[in-house]
C-alpha cells in the first residue's frame, strides 16, 4: 500500500507540474502566434488546466479503467466548485462585470447535463464518447465566436492578459509545452497504476477513486489558479477557470474515455454522484446569475459550497470505511 500511495503522490506533483509548465508554454506560444488575450484565456488556458484530466482519462481508458477517468471527471466537477468556487469565495468574495462569462454560466449547466443523457443507461459505447466529443468540439466553436464577439471591450481580457508571461520567447514556450507534456503523461500513467492498485487493495470501485483521490488532486491546479486570481482581485479569471475546466471535463475527458474503451458505469454514478453533479452545477449558477449584469458569489454562498462539498466527502467516507 506504501508504494501504490506513494506512486498517486508522485504522480500527482509530476500532474500538477507538468500542468502549471503547459499553460505558461501554450499560452506565450498562441499569443506569440497572434491569437488575442481573450481567446488565449477562454480556449488555450482551459485546455492546458484540464490537461491532468485529458491525459489520465487517456492513460486511465487505454488500462482498461473508464470508469476511473469518467469518476475523475465528474468528481473534479465537483470539487472546482464544491471545494475550489467554495473556498475562493469564503477568502475572497467574487464579483465580476464580464458578459463573456455571463453567457457561459448558462452553457455551464448545458454542458453538465448533456453527459447525464448518455448515462441513463448505465452504459457508455463508443459512439457516445464521439458523440460527446463532438458536442465538445461544438461548445467550443461556440466559445470561440463569444470570445471573438466581446473581444476588445470585456474586462476580463486584461487578466487573461496579465497573466501571459510577457518576457518568454517561443523557443522556452515550446520548451515547456514538451517538457510539461512528458510530465503529464509520466504522472498519469504513475497516478493510475498506483489508483487502481488502491483501489483493488481497499475493494472499491475505480469511480470512488477517481471522483475522490484522483479528481482532488488533479483540480489542485485549478485550486491554485483560483486562489491567485482573485487574490490579486482578478475574479474573473476564478469564474472562468471552474465554468471552462467543468466544461471540458464534461464533454472532452469523459468523450475520451467512452471513445477509447466502452465502459458499464457504476451504478453510484446513476444514483449518488452525477445528481450530487448536477446539484453543485445548479446552486453555483443560481448563486452567481443574477440580472443586474454582474455576477457574485459572496462568503455566505462560498461557506455553503464548500459545506456541501464537505458533506459530500463525509458520506462517500463513511460508505468505503
Amino acid at each position: 500500500m506504501l508504494m501504490y500511495s506513494a506512486a498517486i503522490a508522485v504522480g500527482l506533483v509530476l500532474l500538477i507540474w507538468g500542468a502549471d509548465l503547459m499553460v505558461d508554454g501554450a499560452s506565450v506560444t498562441a499569443r506569440n502566434l497572434g491569437v488575442s488575450p481573450m481567446l488565449v484565456g477562454l480556449t488555450v488556458v482551459g485546455f492546458a488546466t484540464s490537461a491532468p484530466e485529458i491525459l489520465v482519462a487517456i492513460t486511465a481508458a487505454m488500462s482498461g479503467a473508464p470508469n476511473l477517468a469518467i469518476g475523475n471527471a465528474i468528481g473534479s466537477n465537483i470539487a472546482n466548485i464544491g471545494l475550489i468556487g467554495g473556498v475562493t469565495a469564503v477568502t475572497w468574495p467574487l464579483v465580476v462585470n464580464s458578459q463573456t462569462l455571463r453567457r457561459e454560466l448558462p452553457a455551464l449547466v448545458a454542458v453538465s447535463i448533456v453527459p447525464v443523457i448518455f448515462f441513463l443507461d448505465s452504459r457508455l459505447g463508443r459512439v457516445e464518447g464521439l458523440l460527446l466529443l463532438a458536442t465538445f468540439g461544438g461548445f467550443m466553436y461556440w466559445v470561440i465566436q463569444l470570445g471573438l464577439r466581446t473581444r476588445g471591450h470585456d474586462s476580463i481580457e486584461a487578466e487573461y492578459a496579465s497573466e501571459i508571461p510577457a518576457d518568454m520567447s517561443m523557443t522556452s514556450a515550446i520548451t515547456r509545452i514538451v517538457i510539461g507534456l512528458t510530465a503529464l503523461g509520466i504522472g498519469a500513467r504513475s497516478l493510475v497504476w498506483g489508483a487502481e492498485s488502491v483501489a483493488i487493495a481497499l475493494g472499491i470501485s475505480d469511480m470512488i477513486i477517481g471522483i475522490t483521490i484522483v479528481a482532488v488532486g488533479t483540480s489542485l491546479p485549478e485550486l491554485a489558479v483560483s486562489l491567485t486570481s482573485a487574490r490579486k482581485g482578478e475574479h474573473g479569471l476564478a469564474f472562468g477557470n471552474i465554468i471552462g475546466s467543468n466544461g471540458f471535463n464534461s464533454l472532452a475527458v469523459i468523450g475520451i474515455a467512452a471513445a477509447i474503451t466502452p465502459a458499464d458505469l457504476d451504478p453510484g454514478a446513476i444514483r449518488l454522484h452525477l445528481p450530487v453533479m448536477l446539484v453543485f452545477t445548479l446552486a453555483f449558477f443560481f448563486m452567481a446569475y443574477n440580472w443586474s449584469g454582474t455576477i457574485r458569489v459572496g462568503r455566505r454562498a462560498g461557506a455553503t459550497l464548500l459545506c456541501g462539498f464537505v458533506a459530500y466527502y463525509t458520506y462517500l467516507a463513511y460508505q468505503i470505511f
